[in-house]
Order: structure tokens, then sequence, then C-alpha cells
């Protein structure tokens, strides 16, 4: 083999062992994962082993009124579990899985709040260069709308350094009119709306694109879980119509404002908001 043959073998291994070192996942983000996973499929077994020991239980106190009942008793009461089930213990499985649910959220945010901190620790991060704007777009805010009406604003390094505002809900109408219609901002397209059910809240996400300087903002509205509203921006952007109406209908979260908020997927008598994670199917086969 050549001495030019051994050289080009040479830099192919290199640029090789290069590329797998760079698409690595880094270790504290994998123990972070691990740590969550851990966590989930812990909790998991928890509600398992208590919803065993609640049908247990019922099952008990079924043979128990069943011995003293006369035969053909305990003959019809066993042929109508078969058919109907028992309530009780059908009531401590759904405590169960419930309590087993709240125990999973709980763990996933502290694997959350481990893997903050763990970033926190690696140093000082050098400032994104969107951050001049989107500090600009914060002052421009608050001296239009009010020093209250941000909750948050930083810069999403892993969306390509999309400029985040979290806006309280109160302040949303106002800020919306204002990120369209001033000089400076001109944010007069809203490419995408979703609703999120983050578990202790939700919470609505609209991807704002200016057609005039292609600047690019998302901005994030929260709500309460038990009473969700958050004022329709339909007349401001049309395009959240529809966006709006499907957040509704699957999430369940109200737009006051909205024209036409009605249901756009499910049909008008169905019971619930299918993509909320505390939903519940009557029918688990549908």
């Amino acid at each position: 083999m050549s001495d030019e043959q051994k050289k080009d073998e040479l830099d192919t291994d290199k640029r090789n062992t290069d590329k797998t070192e760079t698409e690595s996942p880094s270790a504290p983000d994998a123990d972070a994962d691990a740590a969550t996973v851990d966590a989930d499929k812990e909790a998991k077994a928890k509600a398992d082993a208590e919803a065993r020991a609640a049908r247990a239980i019922a099952r008990a106190k079924r043979a128990e009124a069943a011995a003293g009942a006369s035969p053909t008793a305990a003959q019809g009461a066993a042929s109508t579990e078969v058919t109907a089930g028992d309530p009780a213990a059908a009531d401590d499985e759904k405590e169960a899985k419930a309590k087993a649910a709240a125990e999973a959220r709980a763990a996933r945010a502290a694997a959350r709040g481990k893997k903050t901190e763990g970033e926190e620790d690696a140093g000082p991060k050098v400032p994104s260069p969107l951050q001049p704007r989107l500090d600009h777009w914060v002052k421009l805010i608050k001296e239009q709308v009010g020093e209250t009406a941000i909750e948050e604003a930083f810069i999403n390094e892993r969306d390509a350094h999309l400029p985040y505002v979290i806006i309280k809900n109160e302040h949303w109408a106002g800020v919306a009119l204002l990120l369209k219609q001033h000089c400076e901002l001109k944010l007069n397209y809203l490419r995408n709306v979703s609703g999120i059910d983050q578990e202790t809240h939700m919470e609505v996400a609209y991807h704002l694109l200016s057609l005039d300087t292609k600047a690019e903002m998302c901005v994030k509205v929260k709500t309460s879980r038990e009473t969700p509203s958050i004022h329709s921006v339909t007349p401001i952007w049309p395009t959240a119509n529809w966006n709006e109406r499907e957040i509704f209908d699957l999430l369940g979260i109200d737009f006051p404002g909205h024209p036409d908020l009605r249901r756009i997927m499910m049909s008008d008598d169905w019971v619930g908001h299918p993509l909320r994670k505390d939903y519940e199917a009557l029918d688990p086969e549908v």
C-alpha cells in the first residue's frame, strides 16, 4: 500500500471518529432522560400494584357477601360481575391511576429541575445573536402595554435561537394588537397556533412572522386547567380561526371573542376533550 493510500485511510478514520464524538449525546442529558424514564416506570408499577390490591380487596368482599347468600343469589351476583363489573373496584383503580399520574408528573418535574441545575454548573453561555432583538421587543411591550405584561422572555437555542416571550393572560389582547401593528415589530403573519397540556396548567403557543423583516417570535400564554380561557386573536390574525377551534375541541380552552367557536373535529355531543392528559374515553376501545 502506498504512502498516499495510507494517508487517505488515516484521514477517513479521523473524520469518522470526529463525527461519532459530535453525534454522541452528553452525559448529563442521558442521565436526566434515564432518571425521567425510571421515575415513570416506578410510578406506573406502583399504580399497577395498587390497582391489583384494590381488585383483590373487592373480590374478597364479594366472596364474603356471596358466602352468606343462597346459591342462586351467588350465581346471579357472579353473572352481574361478568356483565357489568364492580363499581367499587373501578373507582379504586381509577383513584390509583390518578395518584400514579400525579407522582409521575412530579418525578418528571424533578428530573427537569436536575437537568437545568447541571446545565448551569457548566459555566456561562455565550449570548445569543438574537438577544439584542429580544431585549428591544421586551422593552417596547413593557412601554406600550405595561411593566407587568411579560412573565418571562428567553432565547430558545434549540429552536434556531428563536425568541420566546410568555405574556400574562390578562394582557394578551393588548400585546397581540401591538405585535401586529407596531412599526418596529410588524409581526403580521400568524404561522401556527398550538395548545399544550402541561399537566399543571394549559397554555397556547403562537408562532409569529413578519413578512416585511422576516423576524420571528414565539409567544406563549398560560391559563388554568379548571377554567381555561385565553382571549381570541382571530380578529387580529384571521388564520387563528380554525386553530383556536381545534384547541377548543381537543383541549377545552375557551377563546372569548372568537366569531364561531365550536367543535371542528369531534361531534357536538362528544364528552370531554381527547388531547387533555386527564381525558378518559367512555369506550376504551375507541
